[in-house]
């Protein structure tokens, strides 16, 4: 039987192959054809048009583009969320909502406005010197002249369809006054405060309140605990590899003058000088005059040194440094003081000496160098921790990018526990408990998300296997497995009775405070109350809220001022209740916004509006239709 297969081997493979050949036929066909209706499906429609899954991948490609040409170092994340997709699913559904607008009414710009706008408007950027279109910009941008001219003409083409929306929006100055005005409105006034925190120690709830308020449902969330889980967990990051690293004094000693600069102590000096004031920008006359004042009181001073301080109190036009008989204290030669003045310092050869006149764009200065330090070698001894501390992180650097991949596959192979994992690596096993977001001030690994949702995940729950190794952050591997489970669930009474009398409390006293401030409202209404209890007065506006809580403010800004002194009570739903008494309306604070701004960003905040209105009226009359589950669907760029 072999020495038949043997002797017609050819004969064999030619019927495998006949076998095989339809079943990748099958297959690859298939799997083509799922791409191909995955590329294909519709996600938007807009006047019986479909906009195609690659129309979007397209649309998001080329906005990530834009985005990146304009801020190289920008982070890909950012592209790749759901808000990002749909700002270009949104922005492709509008330029065919427009196209089609435009289609409709026959729009047309013939290639005397297109010449027009092409040559006059300098925002293309795409002439030479010479006159001519740089064909080589156009090709940066992956078009040829052609190909850019039909883009220009469709864009002018779609601006005359919002436009007109845009143009005829000319609000009243009136009614940017009014908007205005409701928004930066100034108005004085008084409040008086209650606060549930002064009546809550006047509360004493009986067990049975306590009880009925733990069994209300209307609470029942409140006493919830949600579910957590007992982990263990091996943490791999460089301080778990630090501690077995060993440093070799030699290479400490040959890392010190390897890098020798890095521990020289940067020369500093001390400088006093006397300023004759001439700006760059002043009369030739001024200046010679500035400058035959300063090499008189140059001379002055090399002529006695010592009374450098003096001259300058009298003499100096620092007022900066004047008074201080112009000390200007330490600095460095890193561009602290302009550079005429800080290369006359550090050309200075020794304390006490003073320099010629140096010319400024403040003026003329005469230096006197007063002090000098730094400018030294740091020894070995002095820099040893620092750089034992630094070869012992490139060593676990290096150690750890060695055992990653070994990391990663312990806690994988060897599922059911961690111990073989930290034996291997010498790493410290940890337990906590976690529940499926971090805790507040969770740090390190339990603040990870990534960790948390793996630890919840079906395998680790179901079959307490490790996860898999996680990156919770730079030079941080972490594998957890579950210990115990712990379902959500409402505790007993008993185990949480503090927390719901101070609960019940709180509830009981904000009620209170409410009523008071209430009853004070109702007599402050009625006339004739005290004002006793009423803070000083404030101005307030939405510009300038003070201290008050927001819906305060709204309430304060909101109420009717036509009648005063009016009275407004708001619930704060804080635990506070505000009472305040209007007592003036004054006009907006001009320092905020000038009356013809106001104007112009009214009118621009309008026209939007408009043109928004228009935009969704088009989007209504050409049936525009969006899959309500395509932003979740899409892919990143």
């Amino acid at each position: 039987m072999f020495d038949f297969v043997r002797a017609n081997t050819r004969l064999f493979q030619f019927l495998l192959l006949i076998l095989i050949l339809p079943s990748f036929a099958l297959v690859g066909m298939q799997g083509y054809t799922s791409m191909m209706n995955q590329s294909n499906s519709v996600v938007a429609t807009v006047d019986g048009q479909k906009i195609t899954q690659t129309e979007w991948d397209n649309a998001l490609r080329e906005q990530t583009n834009r985005v990146r040409a304009q801020n190289p170092n920008i982070d890909p994340k950012l592209f790749d969320t759901p808000e990002v997709k749909q700002q270009a699913l949104d922005l492709l559904v509008r330029q065919h909502v427009i196209q089609t607008a435009a289609t409709k009414a026959h729009l047309y710009v013939g290639d005397d406005q297109l010449n027009r706008v092409f040559w006059n408007d300098p925002q293309f950027e795409l002439l030479r010197s010479d006159g001519k279109v740089n064909d080589a910009v156009l090709a940066a941008r992956g078009q040829t002249f052609s190909m850019f001219s039909e883009q220009l003409r469709r864009d002018l083409i779609n601006q005359q369809v919002t436009q007109p929306i845009q143009a005829s929006a000319l609000p009243a100055a009136s009614n940017a006054n009014l908007a205005f005005d409701a928004f930066l409105q100034q108005r004085s006034i008084r409040v008086q405060r209650f606060a549930a925190k002064d009546f809550a120690g006047k509360i004493e709830p009986s067990d049975a309140e306590i009880e009925a308020f733990y069994k209300d449902s209307a609470n029942a969330d409140k006493f919830k605990l949600p579910e957590s889980a007992q982990i263990q967990y091996v943490l791999l990051d460089l301080d778990s590899l630090k501690k077995d690293v060993t440093v070799n004094e030699d290479d400490l000693k040959k890392y010190y003058d390897e890098n020798a600069s890095r521990f020289n102590v940067a020369e500093q000096r001390r400088a006093s000088h006397i300023l004759i004031k001439a700006p760059k920008d002043a009369p030739a006359a001024d200046r010679a005059k500035a400058k035959a004042r300063a090499e008189e009181l140059l001379a002055q001073a090399r002529k006695n040194p010592a009374g450098f301080a003096d001259l300058a109190k009298k003499n100096s036009q620092d007022e900066g440094s004047a008074a201080n008989g112009g000390d200007l204290d330490f600095f460095a030669h890193n561009g602290t003081m302009v550079k005429p003045f800080e290369d006359a310092t550090f050309a200075m050869k020794a304390q006490g000496e003073v320099s010629n006149v140096v010319e400024s764009d403040f003026g003329y200065h005469i230096i006197q160098l007063t002090g000098i330090r730094g400018g030294d070698k740091k020894s070995f001894a002095e820099v040893r921790p620092e750089i034992e501390a630094e070869v012992r992180k490139q060593l676990a650097q290096k150690r750890f990018g060695e055992v990653v991949e070994q990391f990663g596959n312990m806690v994988y192979e060897q599922a059911d526990s961690l111990q073989p994992v930290a034996d291997k690596l010498k790493l410290p096993i940890q337990t906590a408990t976690v529940t499926r977001t971090p805790a507040p001030g969770a740090a390190g690994p339990l603040a990870s998300p990534k960790l948390l949702e793996a630890v919840f995940a079906n395998d680790a729950l179901q079959a307490k296997h490790n996860t898999n190794a996680v990156e919770a952050g730079p030079n941080q591997l972490v594998s957890a497995r579950v210990v115990q489970y712990n379902a959500a669930r409402v505790p007993a009474l008993a185990d949480v009775k503090p927390k719901v009398r101070e609960m019940l409390v709180a509830k009981l006293a904000a009620a209170q405070a409410v009523k008071a401030g209430q009853e004070r409202l109702a007599a402050l209404q009625k006339g004739g109350a005290s004002a006793d209890g009423l803070e000083p007065a404030i101005t307030v506006s939405r510009a300038k809220p003070a201290d008050l809580p927001r819906k305060a403010l709204d309430g304060v800004l909101a109420a009717d001022a036509s009648k005063l002194p009016a009275y407004v009570g708001v619930d704060n739903g804080d635990g506070t209740f505000l009472v305040a008494q209007i007592d003036k309306i004054e006009a907006r604070d001009p320092a905020l916004i000038d009356p013809k701004r106001a104007e112009q960003q009214y009118a621009q905040a309008w026209a939007t509006a408009e043109t928004l209105a228009y935009y969704n009226a088009l989007k209504a009359r050409f049936k525009t239709t969006i899959k309500a589950a395509a932003a979740a669907s899409a892919p990143a760029p």
